[in-house]
């Protein structure tokens, strides 16, 4: 009878050495450090654009809260008045966004003032750093 040899029973022929393996992690940490960096500023970039779609989204539903009530709300008021009406908003007819006002990317509320400096109404966030001014992530975005 003749012995059964299976490719498990062989030394040496299964499996990877430790230098190739090495060899390996130094390509995927060498790829990791080129394609990185770039991938981190598409991230940091969409937070940007979140942040500008959700200012669009809230100034339309301002706009639906203006043909409601014949104004903007106020400065006082806030954006909160389009969830839930406020004492001297006759003809509120909301809610007019379908859950709470969101907060910006950077998990901070929106700013809103009424009447605007730049527009007729003023929405924006300050960005990733929570201060005025800035570049990049920590530039302010707006309606205007």
């Amino acid at each position: 009878m003749k012995a059964v040899h299976s490719r498990f029973n062989r030394r040496g022929t299964g499996g990877f050495t430790l230098m190739e393996l090495l060899v390996v992690l130094a390509i995927l940490g060498l790829l990791m450090s080129l394609v990185g960096p770039r991938v981190l500023n598409q991230l940091g970039g969409a937070k940007t654009k979140t942040a500008a779609i959700q200012i669009k989204d809230l100034e339309q539903s301002l706009e639906m809260y203006k043909l409601d009530v014949g104004r903007f709300p106020s400065s006082s008021e806030g954006l909160e008045a389009l969830v839930s009406k406020p004492a001297s908003a006759a003809g509120w007819n909301g809610p007019y966004l379908k859950s709470d006002v969101p907060l910006d990317p950077w998990k901070r509320e929106y700013l809103y003032k009424s009447p605007g400096e730049r527009s007729e109404v003023d929405i924006f966030s300050y960005g990733q750093n929570g201060t005025p001014g800035g570049e990049g992530e920590d530039q302010d975005v707006g309606n205007w």
